[in-house]
């Protein structure tokens, strides 16, 4: 970052480009994989930019190919993608959008597999429960005549359900039914992107190098630059590029926030790609890999589920989520005025364990767990200690409602 603070700190992308994020651009590329060659990248300052910046640039793909009918960004009910006004319209998570609500304009959120607490018949391992989430996105986009644009989607949830992981076929009859409908792919990656699960992407783990099914854009941030500096990307495929490029718009992308591209937060990110690629980080963060820290974490977390509190335990690579239950034959949730998640996460910080606790994952207000997503570099002693700590934490905070 001093280095490119010495040769250039800030120029203005309506007019300028820089070499760091020429080549960084490609190193994204290149690590998004064989979909995205001949695609090109939008730089921005964080998730909510890029989400903003995702949207927008769908409305724009649809118009400059002919389909100006198409505006409407279908979701899901309990996501989350972001705090701006737009990315609130196409956000699930009731707490946070029930005041702004008057301020927004929403398109339709349709279910998502949540297979501990799911609508339909899982005794098939939860295939079929997938296909019934999917075909409520083609009803959904049937419904909207034609006025579909793109569906937007986390591969496994963040914040508001805790590491939900998809369940077998879903993601991939989703992207049957959008290319079908002519409806954009976005892959919501913040939280799960660069490495965090496994895959360079998350989705890379049900699409593999099936370039049918990859997404048409992704929205990367957060780990992007490991926090040592603001930066979102929106990666985009080669027909959303070209596209934008032969269309009306001088092959311009309508739309733009001073910092995108800012010199010194690509540099951060490059430095941050180069690490993750030299020290394996992404394969560190294999849960399927014996000997991983993601494989050791998850074999330790699987001793949670003998807490009388815990209801499930879920999730992949270096995600997890520990839902918590008042009764676990019922599923019972804690009641909302505990804030049982809170509890234990200030529980746990009076140990020097920090955790994200989120109430709202059954109904968006009732239901309590907590997000893990420690760092890969995590070693087998710091895994075995915060695992006890959360474990004492949890029965405190069981202790401390009696």
């Amino acid at each position: 970052m001093a280095e490119q603070a010495a040769k250039v700190e800030f120029v203005h992308t309506s007019q300028f480009t820089t070499p760091v994020a020429e080549v960084y651009a490609e190193e994204l590329l290149a690590f998004a994989g064989e979909h995205f060659r001949g695609g090109a990248v939008y730089f921005t300052c964080g998730g909510s930019e890029s989400i903003e910046t995702a949207l927008k640039l769908a409305r724009q793909y649809q118009v400059e190919i002919g389909q100006g009918d198409r505006y409407q960004i279908f979701s899901r009910q309990q996501s989350y993608h972001g705090s701006t006004l737009g990315a609130l319209s196409v956000s699930g998570n009731k707490r946070r959008r029930e005041i702004y609500l008057p301020m927004v304009r929403e398109f339709a959120h349709v279910g998502m597999p949540y297979c501990y607490r799911c609508d339909f018949d899982c005794t098939d391992g939860c295939r079929n429960c997938g296909q019934q989430y999917a075909a409520e996105l083609e009803r959904a986009i049937e419904a909207s005549n034609g006025a579909a644009a793109a569906f937007l989607f986390e591969p496994v949830s963040g914040a508001t359900l805790g590491a939900v992981v998809p369940p077998p076929g879903y993601l991939q009859s989703v992207a049957r039914i959008c290319r079908r409908h002519g409806v954009l792919l976005i892959a919501d990656e913040v939280m799960t992107g660069m490495g965090r699960t496994g895959c360079n992407f998350a989705v890379d783990h049900w699409f593999g190098k099936d370039s049918e099914m990859a997404p048409d854009i992704l929205v990367a941030a957060k780990g992007l630059s490991s926090g040592y500096a603001p930066l979102g990307a929106v990666i985009a495929s080669r027909k959303v590029v070209d596209a934008i490029a032969a269309g009306s718009g001088s092959g311009a992308f309508l739309h733009g926030f001073t910092y995108n591209a800012h010199p010194i937060s690509l540099a951060a990110g490059r430095a941050v790609l180069r690490r993750l690629q030299d020290k394996s980080l992404v394969e560190a963060s294999d849960s399927s890999r014996d000997g991983t820290p993601a494989a050791v974490f998850k074999k330790a977390l699987s001793g949670l589920r003998e807490e009388e509190a815990v209801g499930d335990v879920r999730g992949i690579g270096l995600l997890w989520g520990v839902e918590f239950v008042a009764d676990s034959a019922s599923k019972r949730p804690f009641p909302v005025e505990q804030n049982f998640a809170g509890r234990v996460a200030a529980a746990g910080m009076k140990r020097g364990l920090l955790v994200y606790p989120m109430q709202g994952s059954v109904d968006g207000t009732s239901g309590d767990h907590l997000l893990l997503a420690p760092p890969a570099i995590i070693t087998p002693e710091q895994i075995a200690w915060s695992v006890e700590q959360l474990a004492v934490s949890i029965r405190e905070a069981q202790l401390s409602l009696r």
